[in-house]
């Protein structure tokens, strides 16, 4: 009988270390291949496209571009994907985003390496997987009830209210990069970028280059 063939995957992660480290974990399993990995994520777009792999293991806190707004062009992409989010931090603004984005794991980076072959295969299997930190975060948020009234707990973080280009703003904002900068990074206008600033620090109430890069790191958007 022959064996079934091995599960591809494509990783997007920014640190070239961090892909190296998740290569060599599956490249331990035979019924795992990397096919592909990438520290841009708007390349994966197109890399995904051409390589269509089975599994995107997506890492959320990328300078630019979030994972959670990579998520829905690797979507469009290859509609038939399962992506695993990967992340540092346990936020419960992300968890529940990337949930609600349509994610179908989430993978803290602190976890055992053989969790991520647990999470690849159970995914691919056609099963949710969140790792126990994870899960513990999103339980406890449920368990609380309705917040202010509401019939679901879901997510109330300022984020929330952010569009797809105001948090790559914020995300550069938060890394200290200046008007010019972003706006070259973007290929918008420095008007444009001013005028995203202005509503980033009315929605978020951050005042400061480093109360972005505070709030960035609290909600797990960005690594301390």
């Amino acid at each position: 009988m022959e064996s079934a063939p091995a599960i591809r995957i494509f990783i997007v992660d920014d640190q070239s270390m961090i892909r190296a480290g998740f290569r060599s974990i599956l490249s331990r399993e035979s019924q795992l291949a990397v096919v592909g990995d990438t520290g841009d994520p708007r390349s994966a777009v197109d890399d995904i496209a051409e390589k269509k792999p089975d599994v995107v293991l997506l890492d959320i806190s990328m300078p630019g571009l979030s994972g959670i707004d990579a998520l829905p062009l690797i979507r469009k992409a290859h509609p038939k994907v399962k992506v695993v989010m990967l992340t540092h931090h346990e936020g419960e603004s992300f968890v529940e985003q990337a949930l609600r984005a349509g994610a179908d794991g989430y993978l803290s980076k602190d976890s055992d390496p053989s969790e991520l072959v647990l999470a690849v295969n159970a995914v691919h299997q056609g099963r949710m997987y969140l790792s126990p930190r994870v899960a513990g975060t999103v339980l406890q948020r449920h368990r609380a009830g309705p917040m202010d009234g509401g019939s679901t707990p879901l997510l109330k973080g300022k984020l929330e209210g952010l569009t797809p280009r105001e948090r790559e703003v914020f995300q550069l904002l938060a890394l200290g990069k200046s008007n010019k900068e972003i706006a070259r990074t973007l290929e918008i206008t420095l008007g444009t970028t001013k005028k995203h600033r202005e509503n980033l620090q009315r929605k978020l109430d951050c005042h400061s280059v480093a109360e972005m890069a505070l709030l960035a790191i609290r909600e797990g958007l960005m690594s301390p």
